[in-house]
């Protein structure tokens, strides 16, 4: 099974304000977002991560990851400031660009929304960056309405997803997640 998620800022004390995460700190914030993936992730499983891992200590996050099931990629986001081999000795498979496409899904993958234009005909974008928010709210605060369509974006920030991956194929179908 392939899973997605995004913007999990593991150790990042003050994500829990800004977005008003139901967590005391950011060590139980931690162990709920590992416990999470765990639970649906199997080792075998593929895991699409589109930015926004980690904040703090490179080794306190690379001890994160290796907890993880899955076979993990990243597509880095703008908090993801370590070097690619830092992260490949996390366990990443560091992509390049600014957008992966899953053709066989008819997806292409983000950190942040791209704009209408960058997205192929039939294809949705699954983005994060916008945390609990959604185009809904942030077109016309931070994106132009003329460049993003509601329906071809899709933001599965962990804040949105219940602080858990989601499968590639709920996503596929828009289930309501």
């Amino acid at each position: 099974m392939i899973y997605l998620i995004s913007d999990t800022h593991f150790n990042h004390e003050n994500i829990i304000k800004y977005c008003k995460r139901p967590f005391k700190n950011a060590e139980e914030m931690n162990d709920v977002l590992i416990k999470n993936w765990n639970s649906i992730v199997q080792n075998e499983d593929i895991v699409y991560h589109i930015g926004d891992f980690a904040l703090g200590k490179k080794e306190d996050a690379t001890n994160i990851a290796k907890k993880l099931n899955g076979v993990k990629y990243l597509i880095r986001g703008n908090h993801d400031k370590w070097s690619i081999k830092a992260y490949e000795e996390m366990g990443f498979s560091v992509l390049g660009g600014p957008f992966v496409r899953l053709d066989e899904y008819k997806i292409l993958l983000s950190h942040i929304p791209v704009q209408d234009i960058e997205v192929p005909e039939g294809y949705i974008n699954v983005h994060g960056h916008i945390h609990n928010n959604n185009l809904y709210k942030c077109i016309g605060e931070y994106y132009d309405s003329k460049l993003y369509s509601l329906e071809k974006h899709i933001n599965i920030s962990c804040d949105m997803t219940d602080f858990k991956p989601i499968s590639v194929i709920k996503v596929e179908q828009k289930n309501n997640y």
